[in-house]
């Protein structure tokens, strides 16, 4: 989806596909997908989880790259990445450090360890 970091509504897709709403809504659930909308904030789910992935943790925040693909209420993200992938956005990013330096996921402070 090549224009997923712009602001897009339902109004927009609409106009680019030539559908109506509910037309819309109804090619999405026959092809056994969600909502356009669900579906939108999806993939920029998961390209902002190839960002962190790929992310260097001195020089990139997950605010940043949360909000380059459209995630202004950063909580809210933080909280459907986590109930998508089953981990924190921090997590994510920090990763590859860890794999790099030996560093254990358990070893590495958390809030519920540091407080």
């Amino acid at each position: 989806m090549a224009n997923a970091r712009r602001p897009l509504t339902t109004a927009d897709l609409c106009r680019a596909t030539g559908l109506s709403a509910r037309g819309l809504q109804a090619a999405f659930h026959r092809a056994g997908a969600a909502s356009p909308m669900q579906f939108l904030r999806d993939v920029r789910l998961h390209r902002v989880q190839a960002a962190l992935e790929a992310g260097d943790p001195s020089t990139t925040t997950v605010a940043e790259v949360a909000r380059a693909w459209g995630f202004a209420h950063l909580g809210r993200f933080a909280g459907t990445y986590a109930g998508t992938f089953g981990e924190r956005p921090s997590d994510t990013l920090h990763r590859r450090v860890r794999r790099e330096t030996g560093q254990s996921p358990s070893s590495a402070p958390t809030a519920s360890t540091t407080t």
